[in-house]
């Protein structure tokens, strides 16, 4: 058994991703903990199958679920890596990790991650999507999952940090290729994040992270984030799509990428705006 790092995956009906992740790493030989939130397909029997380790809580958002799983799983060896199951470790990122030594990054507490991410088949390389360093590892017990996010998760890894540019976790929801599934999961979403601009707005929400143009890639989106809370509503989708599409290029990502920033850029945040207005209106 591997004795320097463990896996956390969080699932929910997830037959189709979860053995194509869990057959990425089996090699490592670490040890696979699954956080399901009431799988009603096979997932659980995939689980079984790969000898994991399971337990079950009912969903809220991502930063509360990964909050339960730090901090209910018995996790050993002194570095955690905490995944989604439509995501991929990269043949690049496998040789990465198993080479891994936990010596050689004592005054290390986090690991970024260099993210791939596809859509429909095609990997969206441009509209900002790519590189996208996400923190995946860090230090058993040390980091902490940020609950004054409401959707967008992250760990917070109290110390320092650095990002593996090479090797690739790759990520594809391949129930977004219906693109019913898609809407309706990024109305829930837009539910989530209407409601967290709100509660920014009143106060009611702190910010973990400092907004830091040069700072960590957290740090960085933190400050985007806090650039975009301060533009109207309504017009700032139409600027964001803008800037995706012709500042970084978008449009170079083809048919399909362009339908993704389309949906992801400009649908998606009209349909924020649009929720965030109808809160306010309500307030009144």
């Amino acid at each position: 058994m591997n004795k320097n790092f463990s896996f956390i995956i969080l699932t929910y009906n997830e037959e189709i991703h979860l053995p194509r992740l869990v057959n990425s790493i089996k090699n490592l030989n670490a040890e696979i903990f699954i956080l399901d939130s009431g799988s009603t397909d096979k997932t659980l029997e995939i689980a079984k199958r790969f000898n994991a380790v399971v337990q079950s809580n009912p969903f809220v958002n991502h930063p509360k679920q990964w909050d339960f799983a730090l901090k209910n799983f018995q996790v050993s060896t002194p570095w955690t890596i905490g995944l989604d199951a439509d995501q991929i470790v990269s043949p690049e990122l496998f040789e990465l990790l198993k080479g891994f030594k936990d010596e050689d990054f004592a005054d290390i507490s986090g690991i970024y991650f260099n993210r791939k991410n596809y859509f429909q088949e095609k990997w969206i390389r441009f509209g900002g999507y790519y590189p996208i360093y996400m923190l995946k590892m860090f230090r058993t017990g040390m980091a902490y999952s940020d609950l004054n996010e409401n959707m967008d998760h992250r760990f917070i890894p109290g110390g320092k940090t650095i990002i593996w540019k090479k090797g690739h976790l790759l990520e594809e929801n391949l129930k977004e290729n219906n693109l019913a599934f898609w809407k309706a999961k990024h109305e829930r979403y837009s539910d989530l994040i209407a409601v967290e601009e709100i509660e920014r707005e009143q106060k009611l929400r702190t910010q973990t992270l400092k907004a830091n143009l040069w700072g960590n890639p957290d740090e960085q989106k933190t400050w985007f984030k806090k650039q975009w809370r301060n533009l109207p509503l309504g017009l700032r989708p139409y600027l964001y799509f803008s800037y995706r599409m012709i500042f970084k290029m978008g449009i170079l990502d083809g048919k399909t990428g362009i339908r993704f920033h389309y949906l992801q850029g400009l649908w998606f945040r009209l349909l924020v705006d649009k929720k965030i207005s109808e809160l306010k209106r309500n307030r009144v």
